[in-house]
């Protein structure tokens, strides 16, 4: 084989490699068969790469007030979907559908859908 054309061929492996490993597996976060229902007020919209994240007050199974994140697509993908920067705002109430984190403790869901009842907008799930 000549010397180009190994040099080449290495150049794939590693560039693939490196993107496999970089990406995790949702299921090690998240049951994909569990999901969940919470209802709050939004406290922070992070709109970026890899994975967007919306925070949410919101009760726990106990009643009690929880900073709950939940983990979205990227904002390239969510741009594509027609949700940008300004799609949400503090103070929104929201409706989150999720899956449920691993860990209780931490409060996560990975996002289904999302609903703003004020206005009826909506992503995800059968809405999308």
């Amino acid at each position: 084989m000549n010397r180009k054309l190994f040099g080449l061929l290495m150049a794939v492996v590693l560039l693939a490699g490196a993107r496999s490993y970089a990406h995790h597996s949702f299921a090690a976060t998240y049951f994909e068969d569990k999901s969940m229902t919470i209802e709050g007020e939004l406290v922070q919209f992070l709109y970026r790469n890899p994975h967007s994240f919306v925070h949410i007050m919101a009760p726990d199974d106990k009643g009690e007030m929880q900073r709950w994140s939940i983990e979205w697509g990227g904002g390239g993908q969510l741009a594509r979907q027609g949700v940008g920067r300004e799609t949400l705002k503090v103070g929104d109430h929201v409706v989150v559908v999720g899956d449920l984190g691993r860990n209780p403790a931490d409060h996560r869901l990975r996002m289904r859908s999302i609903v703003r009842p004020s206005d009826g907008w909506k992503w995800g799930g059968e809405f999308n």
